[in-house]
């Protein structure tokens, strides 16, 4: 009975909006994608393509979830899109999360990912997830620094960089990643570390400031 009362919920306005906005009828239909009441449609001008083996419903959620550390019910997501976002599968986008992805950005989400609450991505050119990725909450993702920096010659020397994060990543909390981290599979960044470069090791565990190698030869488990 609970699971149907959950169910029922979620089927609101900005659900029906969301999916018949986005995307062809045929997969509309089954509303895969559910948006909880609490998120802000910002921006909604840009594209989503659901590259998934199966589309069901509820696929993907944003903005549901409940951390113990935050009060979910004053919790507002935001949904900031001008640009392109896909999906490989299943999605959670905890509450209190911001996605936005500029007019020319690319936001990919790997298949089974997953944010906690309080997190944000910003892609102003291309940030990539693997599949099967964790990231908990007060995390600041982006491949841009949005203001120009130039040189004498007038040449901008802090143009937005890709971000590649792989498989199997967990991600602590408030941890800063910026443009041109690349992290590789089976990788945990311990919490409040920041990273802007490339994270080389498979089965690494990386924390710091810079951040850098702790330990070879992991692995981890929700």
């Amino acid at each position: 009975m609970k699971r149907f009362l959950n169910f029922v919920l979620k089927i609101n306005f900005k659900t029906f909006y969301f999916n018949f906005k986005y995307l062809p009828l045929k997969q509309a239909v089954k509303l895969p994608i559910f948006i909880s009441r609490k998120v802000y449609l910002k921006n909604s001008s840009g594209k989503i393509i659901i590259d998934a083996i199966a589309i069901r419903t509820g696929l993907i959620q944003f903005g549901y979830g409940e951390v113990g550390i935050f009060d979910n019910k004053k919790s507002r997501s935001i949904w900031d899109v001008s640009g392109i976002v896909i999906f490989k599968g299943i999605c959670r986008i905890g509450h209190g999360s911001k996605i936005s992805v500029g007019k020319n950005g690319k936001l990919t989400l790997g298949n089974n990912f997953v944010i906690s609450a309080e997190t944000s991505i910003v892609s102003h050119m291309e940030i990539v997830f693997g599949n099967n990725c964790l990231l908990s909450w007060d995390i600041l993702i982006m491949d841009t620094d949005f203001h120009k920096i130039k040189d004498k010659q007038e040449n901008i020397i802090n143009a937005p960089k890709p971000i590649i994060i792989g498989e199997n990543v967990w991600v602590g909390c408030r941890c800063l990643i910026l443009k041109g981290t690349i992290i590789a599979n089976h990788s945990v960044i311990g919490a409040n570390s920041i990273v802007s470069k490339s994270l080389e090791y498979s089965h690494g565990l990386y924390a710091g400031n810079p951040c850098k190698l702790i330990k070879e030869n992991i692995s981890w488990e929700e």
